[in-house]
Formats: structure tokens, sequence, C-alpha cells
């Protein structure tokens, strides 16, 4: 890491660690019973968040003024973030996050859904909370592809939010994200300290953009797998008709080359060079 990326972080994760700190803190002791209210300390505390780390969120698309089930591909532990900054929801997160220290015991009051997916009793548990949180006006994030890619492939969908869906009639919004750098897909059992430190935090600024589909009705389809199917595919179009974003450069401002006088000047010599070669 070079020194101008390394006291970035050093400035950022202070700020970041303290923001994280007092969202904990007022998800802990905040009313874990209103979606509502956890929704939105969950949403204040992602934008404070993103903020810190000068990272934009592009959103194409109108966000949905009813509750829904949003649907993403998975490429980064920024994702949840930057829908969450956006739009009132509930994130469905794997299980093993319950058990970190602080924050699995905020979560809850954060409006964050757990599933253990090993667990079909924590799989029906997570979604019995879900369709509560959908009775209450607030929509659910889920990434049915169970683990993060590098934003470059799709991987099958898992059907469990998709039962949901066709028991509640809540309508499916697909989300396709795609990031300005590679590099902040994490992926590939890769520690989150060090690609925190080493990506997210030092960087000067980057960009995720966030492509809302068309509303998808599950009343039309006569499974969870076949509605599933479907969103996978509209995703996997979305990604592909998606603009390629990139991280702004540095430009640097070059004077006008001055005269050399061992080399040629254009116009001159050149000709001459020219007649020579053709006598």
């Amino acid at each position: 890491m070079s020194a101008r990326r390394a006291y970035r972080a050093s400035r950022r994760v202070p700020r970041a660690l303290g923001v994280a700190i007092d969202t904990i803190v007022r998800g802990r002791l905040g009313d874990r019973r209103d979606p509502v209210a956890c929704a939105d300390r969950l949403r204040d505390g992602f934008a404070r968040i993103l903020a810190i780390h000068s990272l934009t969120v592009t959103v194409r698309g109108t966000w949905p003024q009813r509750p829904v089930i949003y649907v993403a591909n998975h490429v980064s532990y920024l994702d949840p973030g930057a829908i969450a900054a956006c739009v009132r929801c509930a994130p469905i997160a794997k299980g093993e996050v319950a058990s970190w220290p602080l924050i699995g015991t905020a979560s809850p009051g954060l409006g964050v859904i757990f599933v253990d997916r090993s667990s079909p009793h924590s799989g029906a548990r997570a979604l019995l909370r879900a369709r509560k949180v959908l009775a209450a006006g607030v929509s659910v994030l889920n990434f049915p592809e169970g683990t993060t890619t590098d934003g470059n492939t799709l991987l099958p969908f898992k059907r469990g939010i998709f039962g949901l869906a066709r028991i509640t009639g809540a309508p499916v919004v697909p989300i396709a994200l795609r990031y300005a750098s590679d590099d902040l897909a994490w992926t590939g059992g890769s520690h989150f300290v060090p690609h925190y430190l080493g990506v997210t935090a030092s960087r000067r600024t980057s960009a995720v953009h966030v492509d809302l589909g068309p509303a998808i009705s599950p009343a039309r389809f006569a499974s969870a797998e076949d509605l599933a199917s479907f969103a996978h595919d509209r995703i996997a179009r979305m990604l592909r008709d998606l603009p390629e974003i990139h991280d702004p450069v540095l430009r640097l401002r070059v004077s006008p080359p001055r005269p050399d006088p061992v080399l040629p000047t254009p116009g001159g010599d050149v000709r001459v060079l020219r007649r020579r070669a053709g006598a």
C-alpha cells in the first residue's frame, strides 16, 4: 500500500468506526419491534459510512412506494449498504454475523434478519420474520446467490425468498449491482479486515451503479423455482446491459512540447527524407 493510500485509510477508519459504534448503540437501545424505526437507523448509518469512504451510489430506475422484495447479485460486503442507504429495507444476512461481537447483538435493532442456510428451521424463522416486516410496510433485501462473486458471473438463485413472495404476493424487484473497480469485489475467501484496509478504506473515491428492474408479480409463476429462474435471467440481462463505469483517474496538465534542437521538426527535414527515400 502506498503512503498516500495508508494515510487515507488512517483518516477514514476512526471515523467509520465511530459511526459504526454509534449505529450499533442506537440499534441495541432502540425499539426492535418497530421495523420502520429499525430500517431508518440502518439507512442513516450506511449513508454516513458510504460518505466517509467517498463511495458514490448511482441509481437507475425508481424505488417502489410499497413494500417489495429486492433481490440483487452479490459482489461485496458493500452491497447491503449501497442499497439500504437509498431505501428503507431489512436485509437478510448469513447467520454467522449474529455471533460477531457487538454487531450481532445490535443487528436485530437495525432490522437485519439472520438465516443459517444449513438449518431449515432457521430458514423458516427468517421467512416468518421477513413476512412480518413486509406487513409493517418495510421492504426486504435478499442476495439469493448466497455468496459473493467477482461481479462478472451470476450463480444460481436459492428459492427460499421467492417462496415468500408467492405466499405474501409481494412484488419482486430485481437489482443489478456493478462497481467501478473490480478489486472492490470480496471473493475467494479473503479476510474482511485486510481487504477493507487495503482496498475500500484506502481508495480516493469509487462508485457503484444500482440498476432497478421492473417489478415482477409472483402470481405469474406456478412455483418458487420458476420465479427464481425468471428473476435470475432478468438480472443477468440487466448486468449485460449496464454501462461500464470506472473510477475517476488523476489527470495531469502536460506542457506543450518545446522545439528540440536535435530531432527534425515536422514539415521540414521529414519531407526531405521522404524525397531522398524516393530518389
